[in-house]
């Protein structure tokens, strides 16, 4: 199993999205600050995940959502608790 996971961060409420096969072990690392990019967004909260059978079809989702580069359907995804698109 695999997860797309979005993070808000506390201090810009800015949105970075992910892709892990170990979602617990990931949100450590971000919070520990061993991921570079979210490194400089601590604090931040888990708004999102969501799981899929593998961890490519994550993947692909993860960085389908950012070639978008819209808030607008980040917030609507959280909102609505799933993602609908298609790769």
């Amino acid at each position: 199993m695999a997860w797309v996971y979005i993070l808000q961060s506390d201090v810009n409420s800015r949105f970075y999205i992910g892709s892990t096969n170990d979602l617990e072990r990931r949100l450590i690392e971000h919070k520990e600050g061993r991921s570079g990019y979210t490194k400089f967004l601590r604090p931040f909260k888990i708004v999102f995940s969501q799981e899929f059978e593998t961890l490519i079809e994550a993947r692909k989702i993860e960085f389908k959502l950012k070639s978008f580069k819209s808030r607008k359907i980040l917030e609507r995804i959280i909102l609505e608790g799933v993602i609908k698109i298609k790769v």
